[in-house]
């Protein structure tokens, strides 16, 4: 292999931006929110030379492209609204960094409401 060909694909794999696809899955409610979707498939783009995707990039992409109503009830601020649940492919998202969670590609990211009326 010449070093040429070893530093053009350093430099292609260092330096390309690949979309990251994730399944997105919501549950108590939210789902009303996301036109009755319970599950996604979602793209997001990477940042060059990164591997990972925070999830508050993530966050945003759903705002911005799925969520169909009342975005009061999904996100305050650059983070989910208190009484939703994040779980990372089944881990309390807390436990992964909260809102400074990175996701890899393949991940499933589960938000469950737990905001009902009575």
């Amino acid at each position: 292999v010449s070093t040429q060909s070893t530093f053009f694909f350093f430099f292609s794999v260092f330096f390309t931006c690949f979309p990251m696809k994730f399944k997105v899955e919501f549950s108590g409610g939210l789902e009303l929110l996301f036109n009755k979707q319970t599950s996604l498939t979602v793209e997001v783009e990477c940042e060059v030379g990164q591997t990972t995707v925070p999830i508050v990039k993530l966050l945003q992409h759903l705002s911005k492209n799925y969520l169909q109503e009342r975005p009061e009830l999904f996100t305050q601020q650059d983070t989910v609204r208190p009484g939703i649940l994040v779980l990372i492919n089944d881990c309390d998202w807390e436990l992964m960094g909260g809102k400074d969670a990175q996701l890899e590609d393949g991940n499933t990211v589960v938000f469950i409401s737990t905001l009902h009326g009575g």
